[in-house]
């Protein structure tokens, strides 16, 4: 196996190797079929940029997805990969990072495939903690299937299947992943590249689930659906950029923040009524994720559109419990025979 010019064998450990990798080692040698402009362009650049950093050697990067647009990314990365079946991806990375927890293994999938027929798979990989890296690309709309309202689109959103406008309810994805007790938990925005990178490069190097959403513009069957707040002219205004350890401040010359008022947050200016030590000070790694669920409830326009991490904190990993126990069973009761497990108890012969 040739890594960057240095031969290896196979029984050759990787931690030995002097990784020297770079964004053109993750480039696969696929035409990139996603539509001109599509905000998944970006998000799979900032991937490229930011995997080599982690000093993890190529054969062990796994990327597993499910159904829609954004579930072509695996044929993207020279790396390994499994496009699955729709909404399936986490059920299906789960059994990878089991049978080999020395993978690095990325979960892609979109609103659609992860929040409606996947919800559930999504729920419980989350909940279980298994050392997975979950990017969920919310466009607001079905985009390989031409047009349809998806799980997060607005009330009123007028498409081919709600030609009078959606009634139903949009969900909120880092409510579910908080909710499903989510140990890291973060968002960012597509065409704010420097800090996706960097949102993203976090979340990888957190040991469990780790959970971002990319607000990622479809700019054929939702153009502009984030353009309120996510246009650079008006990102200071309608986005509060999430600092752990810091006050929730935003605006231009950072002269508005977020204060509680009994229960209730709010937008004050600092000046005459408030200064900064009234601010919400950020904790992303509070153990109660109170405040983390908090924040994911700031919508727009009432608020600015929180990104970064919401929640950070560590709690064992499926994977080391998965083993662990598999081992502290070996050690009471031996390794066991596979064939004398199948015909034990009850058995009956079927003729």
């Amino acid at each position: 196996m040739k890594l960057k010019g240095i031969q290896m064998t196979a029984n050759q450990s990787s931690e030995m190797i002097d990784l020297k990798l770079d964004r053109k080692d993750f480039v696969s040698d696929q035409e990139v079929r996603w539509c001109p402009g599509c905000g998944d362009y970006s998000i799979l650049a900032q991937m490229q940029k930011m995997v080599p950093n982690l000093g993890v050697p190529r054969e062990n990067f796994v990327f597993i997805s499910g159904i829609g647009c954004s579930s072509r990314f695996p044929y993207y990365m020279n790396t390994y990969g499994f496009h699955s079946i729709h909404g399936r991806a986490p059920a299906v990375a789960t059994g990878v990072k089991l049978a080999n927890p020395d993978l690095k293994v990325f979960v892609v999938t979109g609103d659609g495939d992860g929040l409606s027929i996947g919800g559930n798979h999504l729920i419980h990989a989350i909940r279980r903690n298994v050392d997975l890296n979950i990017i969920l690309f919310n466009n607001r709309i079905y985009g390989l299937t031409k047009g349809q309202f998806s799980p997060t689109s607005e009330m009123g959103k007028k498409t081919k299947s709600t030609p009078y406008g959606s009634i139903d309810n949009p969900i909120n994805p880092l409510c579910v992943a908080i909710a499903a007790e989510a140990t890291f938990v973060a968002r960012a925005i597509d065409i704010d590249t420097k800090h996706l990178g960097e949102t993203l490069e976090r979340a990888a190097n957190h040991r469990g689930t780790s959970f971002v959403e990319v607000y990622q513009n479809c700019n054929i069957f939702n153009d502009g659906a984030f353009n309120d707040f996510t246009e650079r002219t008006k990102r200071a205004d309608q986005v509060l950029y999430l600092e752990d350890g810091k006050p929730m401040r935003f605006g231009k010359d950072l002269e508005k923040g977020i204060a509680i008022q009994g229960f209730s947050p709010e937008v004050v200016e600092i000046g005459e009524n408030y200064s900064i030590e009234d601010l919400l000070i950020h904790n992303e790694s509070l153990s109660e994720p109170t405040l983390a669920y908090l924040l994911t409830r700031l919508h727009f326009p009432e608020f600015p559109v929180p990104v970064g991490v919401f929640r950070n904190v560590e709690k064992p990993e499926y994977s080391d419990l998965c083993r662990d126990q598999i081992h502290a069973a070996q050690e009471k009761e031996g390794k066991g025979n596979l064939e004398k497990l199948l015909n034990s108890g009850d058995t009956w012969t079927v003729s």
